[in-house]
């Protein structure tokens, strides 16, 4: 059974493990490990950048399997890997703490929207690409003007400040149906299968340039950081 050892800790950076299964699809051979340390690309955070016996991989899921594999990088090709193989594995710190704080400064920004009276349809954590979007149940006159819009973000950016300095505790946990759900202190609860920062007070530089809106929807850009480790 693979355990996925990245929802433990988001900040473990290496672990000692062993194959659990190897196998190819379309051609490309695959290995899992028993100690699963690497988050796969989904829920619109990347995948991490890892390590196994220091060939790099990347981790993809195989939905055949149900399990996370690691797969070399395109023009790559992976070491031979037997099942039962003891193996280190080992992923690029930096980059997972910056999209952890990315995809946590994401769910509170989705609270922040929501304590506007939005709903949010679709949310994308990756550098650079950052963004939430909403919908609005009723009109307001606001988002077709653009000192109302900025009126709207300014809303967003206090209430965002405000949770960032009362650090509030980032909690995870899973119910026996699998489902796994993350809590900002009582400010905000959704299902989610990313990695997250420990507090609020581990985001750092989260900006939110004003929000545009655009057939209907509410797009909320925004930048974050994690604070040196």
């Amino acid at each position: 059974m693979q355990v996925s050892t990245y929802l433990g800790d988001t900040y473990q950076e290496h672990v000692d493990t062993q194959v659990l299964a190897v196998g190819s699809r379309d051609g490309a051979p695959w290995v899992a490990v028993e100690d699963c340390l690497f988050h796969p690309q989904g829920g619109g955070q990347p995948a991490d950048r890892g390590w196994l016996d220091g060939s790099e991989v990347v981790p993809v899921r195989d939905h055949e399997s149900g399990l996370i594999v690691a797969r070399a990088p395109e023009g790559t090709s992976l070491p031979v890997f037997t099942e039962g193989q003891p193996v280190k594995a080992r992923i690029d710190l930096t980059a997972r703490t910056t999209h952890a704080a990315l995809h946590t400064a994401g769910h509170l920004i989705e609270a922040a929207g929501r304590a506007q009276g939005w709903t949010c349809v679709a949310s994308n954590h990756f550098p650079g690409q950052a963004r939430i979007e909403f919908t609005a149940d009723q009109a307001d006159a606001r988002q077709a003007d653009p000192q109302g819009r900025e009126e709207l973000t300014a809303a967003l950016r206090e209430t965002v400040a405000a949770a960032i300095a009362e650090d509030l505790p980032v909690t995870a946990e899973q119910d026996e149906q699998g489902q796994r759900t993350v809590h900002l202190g009582t400010l905000h609860t959704a299902p989610c299968g990313g990695t997250h920062v420990r507090s609020l007070a581990d985001l750092a530089e989260v900006t939110l340039p004003t929000l545009k809106v655009k057939k209907g929807r509410i797009r909320v850009s925004y930048t974050a950081s994690h604070r040196p480790l």
